[in-house]
């Protein structure tokens, strides 16, 4: 049986970068994960309290849609967290 030839492959070598002064932007988000957690607790905290009182808090005129505030809060939580860098 023949050998197969093994072929040799020069090893890679990255071109020379140029040294370009380059400035990073980042805005300030320091805000976010704060307003954010806050958003999550609020919703939680909101589901929380309309199990645990039966349904007559946070707001009686609501009823059963205080469950859709919670949630309502909790995806605002998730829609901040895009803004998260």
């Amino acid at each position: 049986m023949p050998k197969s030839r093994i072929r040799k492959k020069a090893d890679f070598t990255p071109p020379p970068a140029a040294k370009q002064s380059t400035t990073i932007n980042l805005s300030n988000r320091s805000w976010v994960a704060p307003v954010m957690l806050a958003l999550f607790l609020v919703g939680l905290a909101w589901i929380v309290v309309f199990y645990v009182t039966e349904g007559s808090l946070p707001i009686d005129a609501f009823g059963n849609w205080n469950i859709v505030v919670g949630f309502g809060f909790i995806a605002a939580g998730f829609g901040v967290s895009t803004q998260w860098k």
